[in-house]
């Protein structure tokens, strides 16, 4: 099956469709308010199968390597680990003492199999966010400060490359991240949109090291070329996509996870999980390393 347009891949609408990532020959995704671990398969539209459910926001997942079924989480106000069997064990509570209510959002492993995962306030106060470092055997680190809704980040297939988008400020910065510690330098501004274009939210980086951006409220997609210029834009039938990723079997379909939330009058596809085939391939999904017990 070739997806020439964005195709509606379920029927199940979503709240709020986040974390998405190609993970075992499958679609991992979450519906991020409700608190939601969800599955299903790349080649043929179906339904979504629930994997976890838990009694706070989850703001994305990664595979925990070498232990199959296990997946570190940014929930609630902090990592916790997901183990296959097992309720979940809290890791790190990172702002769960913030002066202002605050939830994790998005999250990703990187190559290295360290585990970066955002902050925001719930009223979205600005500089409030933040990025936080998870390394096994030490302790978590606010790698970048004075954010309002920290989305991605994204990793280039070394490592050494990561961008970070804050979404209401339309800004995506770049980042060098030294392959051995995680410590980020030379911050520099990648992209500075405007919010006609909406606002930049899910990002992941393809095998030519090209960005695509999911765009909050613009109802699209880009793919930008290293040097921040626009290589492909793809129109969207939904107002709010939120996560993507690049998946299937020979990685080259576009899932993208949309949003319902905030919607006055929410349209058809609204929430839903879309697919379209691209002609570049994506990266395998990195697996975050074990937590310390």
């Amino acid at each position: 099956m070739e997806l020439t347009e964005p195709t509606v891949w379920s029927t199940d609408r979503l709240e709020l469709g986040e974390g998405l990532r190609w993970v075992d020959g499958r679609l991992i995704l979450v519906d991020l308010l409700a608190g939601r671990l969800l599955e299903t398969d790349g080649d043929a539209p179906a339904p979504l199968r629930e994997l976890r459910r838990l009694d706070v926001p989850l703001g994305a997942v990664a595979p925990v390597a070498g232990r199959p079924g296990d997946w570190l989480a940014a929930a609630g106000t902090g990592i916790t680990l997901l183990p296959a069997g097992g309720d979940p064990r809290p890791v790190a509570d990172l702002v769960g003492a913030a002066a202002e209510p605050t939830r994790m959002n998005d999250a990703v492993a990187d190559p290295h199999g360290r585990f970066w995962a955002g902050s925001m306030t719930y009223a979205a106060v600005p500089g409030e966010g933040a990025l936080y470092r998870l390394t096994p055997g030490a302790a978590p680190v606010s790698a970048v400060t004075g954010l309002t809704i920290p989305n991605g980040p994204a990793f280039d297939a070394t490592g050494t490359t990561m961008y970070l988008a804050d979404t209401p400020r339309g800004a995506i910065e770049r980042f060098t991240v030294d392959p051995a510690t995680g410590d980020l330098h030379d911050r520099e501004p990648f992209l500075r949109l405007t919010p006609d274009d909406g606002g930049p939210d899910g990002m992941t980086v393809d095998a030519e090291g090209h960005l695509w951006v999911a765009f909050w409220g613009g109802s699209a997609v880009r793919r930008y070329r290293p040097d921040g210029t626009v290589d492909r834009e793809i129109r969207l039938p939904a107002k709010q996509p939120a996560g993507i990723c690049l998946g299937g079997p020979d990685l080259r379909r576009l899932f993208i996870g949309t949003a319902r939330v905030g919607l006055t009058t929410p349209g058809p596809a609204d929430g839903a999980l879309l697919a379209v085939d691209v002609p570049v391939p994506g990266l395998p999904a990195a697996g975050a390393a074990a937590p310390v017990a």
